[in-house]
């Protein structure tokens, strides 16, 4: 199994709001060396090109910002998920902002376009805009929009420019132009943060969400067993943590914190038990910014999650 394991860094920025969750992933394996792991040594990574000199330049595009360069970076990490998955290999992405996740599952779907493909998204937000709905521009906002090819027109806030329309577009029809997951196959954990669009389209595709307070509840196992039958008719699975995901007393160290999130204990526990599923193909840890964080703490805590994830990854193949 560890032969079939594949590290994928994406040091992509360009998407969030605030600057600096490319330094996530050296943050993360500097939060290895503190706790002596070997963990960066044992997997040889891939280092999927960024697009983030963009950011020095004009961004003419404020309902989609730095939409060239997304589109550029998800290009990049389509191809590179797509060739892993066609040799068979199981892709443990590093990423930057959440965006990337498009061209993850655009990747996912291109190697196997007939294998129907189930989400888990643990994250506080819900990440379903469109440039149309929106209100940042922030393009780690809409990553599952871009997956499902929906831009929310009913509930149109804004007319973007016919040039970020046009990079939309383009961006939808990565790995082929046709919705690349359902939204019925789309699970969320710990969502809490979400605008008026959004709600409208969970409650239109009955998106179901498991709170913070129904993990507590109901318990892990529980939790992931409910999660993984929705997903039943799914043939592959792909699980994506967002570190806001976590309650924002100890997720400091990320763009977006929202109060009343998973404790590191939970998002652990949860990572591990669900990764168990043998149809899961792909695991993604995002949004770790060192920048906004006190003796790199949300690192040591992500690097955590990341190093016990894996460890049931193996143990259970």
């Amino acid at each position: 199994m560890m032969r079939n394991i594949k590290l994928v860094e994406v040091r992509s920025e360009l998407a969030a709001g605030t600057r600096g969750a490319s330094l996530g992933i050296d943050a993360l394996k500097v939060a290895s060396l503190g706790k002596k792991s070997d963990f960066f040594t044992r997997f040889d990574p891939i280092n999927v090109p960024d697009a983030n000199n963009y950011l020095w330049k004009n961004n003419p595009y404020p309902h989609a910002r730095y939409i060239d360069g997304v589109h550029e970076v998800l290009s990049n990490v389509h191809d590179t998920i797509k060739v892993l998955r066609l040799e068979k290999k199981f892709p443990i992405v590093l990423a930057g902002d959440h965006s990337t996740a498009a061209g993850t599952i655009m990747g996912i779907k291109a190697a196997n376009p007939e294998k129907r493909l189930g989400v888990i998204w643990i994250d506080a937000h819900a990440d379903i805009h469109s440039p149309y709905t929106s209100p940042s521009g922030n393009m780690h906002g809409m990553p599952l929009g871009m997956c499902l090819q929906e831009d929310n027109l009913e509930n149109k806030q804004q007319e973007p420019s016919a040039e970020e329309i046009e990079y939309w577009e383009k961006i939808k029809k990565i790995g082929g132009d046709f919705p690349k997951i359902k939204a019925e196959d789309i699970v969320y954990i710990a969502v809490r943060d979400t605008e008026e669009p959004e709600n409208k389209l969970i409650s239109k595709h009955g998106i179901r969400n498991f709170t913070t307070k129904e993990v507590r509840e109901k318990g892990i196992v529980k939790i992931s067993e409910e999660a993984l039958s929705i997903l039943k008719d799914c043939e592959q699975i792909y699980i994506s943590f967002d570190v806001d995901s976590m309650d924002s007393s100890i997720s400091v160290g990320t763009g977006t914190p929202v109060p009343d999130g998973l404790t590191v204990n939970e998002a652990l526990k949860l990572n591990m038990e669900l990764i168990k599923d043998k149809r899961v193909c792909c695991w993604e840890i995002v949004e770790v910014n060192p920048t906004l964080d006190s003796e790199n703490i949300m690192a040591q805590n992500a690097f955590e999650v990341l190093e016990c994830t894996t460890k049931s990854l193996v143990s259970n193949f």
